[in-house]
């Protein structure tokens, strides 16, 4: 089935907004075998509206199309449609019904210009958006299917999960399924050549990629039915961990600071640190995870010199080995640990910024971490600006917990 997308909204020409709902949907058409040809951003203007969405019907089976589903003068993806398709809109009084109530329950007025939400033609069904007011449209005439979803990218993803996935899985001839295996601290030459050996595979087939929290191995398989399918990545995976060993730290939807609370918590242990260079992009990490208060103690955001000795540096470690060294990491770990009474602590200091500092190049980070007894240390230099400076440092020095926890 080949298919194309429309992103609606005047807002998205003008760069105001950036048009993650695209992105979203062509990451989840190939799960249904269908081929994404065209994606097309238009803003709200009736005559633009009609061209766009005739052209769609004559190129493809399938035209998905987020946004203008609102109740404005400038909401006009309906009309559009329904004028392509030359039917009439009507009120559909389930739909009337379900606005009241909806209006009703937020204590809010319902105005006549609601009353466009509740519109239907006789080729749509109304999909249902329990998380906003503008119900999508599912449209179906001539072999050729349109798919309206509302413009808030939380209610589109919603509708989507719920509504239209299910009807596209039940007329999808074949199911792609694909798996994640995360890993860290090797590069993507290294885990190429460690998976040489399996690279030749068709189907399922393996795919190696390079991302901000390390290098993901993707497995996918094509079969008439998921369950078929995930058959066909099971064997795989299992030789894939298998080769790549502890490097693994997740799978699919997992994230690194997920993985390490699990450790932290299955081992009863804490952890606290100390950062200068990333800022507090550490602690804001760990803590993007419910419940991580059960093992964070906390993080002591040390940015200057002075800061970093007033919460238990040695004044002489910066003094004779530089602020940027692994002396003062490892100074950096033992004083997290001892003053926020954590089991481990994790100490980092770096240059963040694109000058040298002390000798030593941009993006340059020291790492320690330590239980009071052992300290383990990790340093690098690699920089492609301050945000990716940052982001890169929280992903090692993560890592490096997960591997102590470990005992990797």
């Amino acid at each position: 089935m080949r298919a194309e997308i429309v992103s609606i909204g005047t807002e998205i020409l003008l760069g105001e907004i950036v048009d993650t709902n695209a992105a979203f949907i062509a990451s989840q058409l190939p799960e249904f075998g269908i081929d994404l040809l065209h994606v097309s951003q238009v803003g709200d203007n009736p005559a633009r509206l009609r061209e766009v969405f005739a052209r769609a019907r004559e190129r493809s089976e399938l035209t998905i199309a987020s946004g203008g589903l609102g109740p404005t003068e400038d909401d006009v993806t309906r009309e559009a449609v329904s004028a392509v398709l030359g039917e009439e809109v009507y009120i559909d009084e389930e739909q009337r019904a379900l606005l009241e109530q909806r209006f009703g329950h937020r204590g809010a007025a319902l105005v006549e210009r609601n009353m466009k939400q509740a519109w239907l033609i006789p080729s749509a069904q109304a999909l249902p958006n329990p998380r906003g007011t503008a119900p999508g449209w599912w449209v179906e005439r001539g072999g050729h299917v349109i798919v309206l979803m509302p413009g808030p990218p939380q209610e589109m993803t919603f509708m989507w999960e719920q509504q239209v996935a299910p009807r596209l899985e039940e007329r999808a001839s074949a199911i792609l399924v694909s798996h994640t295996i995360k890993t860290a601290s090797l590069g993507e030459s290294q885990v190429d050549q460690m998976l040489a050996d399996l690279l030749d595979t068709t189907n399922p087939s393996i795919g190696i990629y390079a991302r901000r929290d390390g290098i993901h191995v993707r497995l996918s398989a094509k079969a008439p039915t998921r369950e078929e399918a995930w058959r066909l990545i099971h064997p795989l995976a299992e030789q894939v961990r298998a080769i790549l060993g502890p490097t693994v730290w997740g799978e699919d939807d997992d994230t690194l600071q997920a993985g390490v609370g699990r450790l932290l918590r299955d081992r009863g242990m804490t952890l606290a640190v100390m950062e200068s260079a990333t800022g507090g992009a550490i602690a804001s990490a760990i803590t993007d995870v419910a419940g991580s208060s059960d093992y964070f103690r906390g993080s002591l955001v040390t940015y200057a010199t002075e800061a970093k000795i007033a919460h238990g540096v040695p004044a002489e470690v910066p003094l004779l080995h530089g602020v940027i060294s692994r002396e003062t990491a490892e100074a950096m770990a033992a004083a997290a640990r001892e003053q926020l009474g954590a089991d481990l602590g994790l100490g980092l200091t770096g240059i963040a910024g694109g000058d040298e500092i002390e000798g030593q190049p941009p993006g340059t980070m020291h790492i320690a971490l330590t239980d009071g007894e052992r300290t383990e240390y990790q340093t690098y230099a690699y920089y492609q600006g301050r945000d990716a400076a940052k982001r890169r440092a929280t992903t090692v020095a993560l890592d490096l917990v997960r591997r102590w926890l470990l005992g990797a």
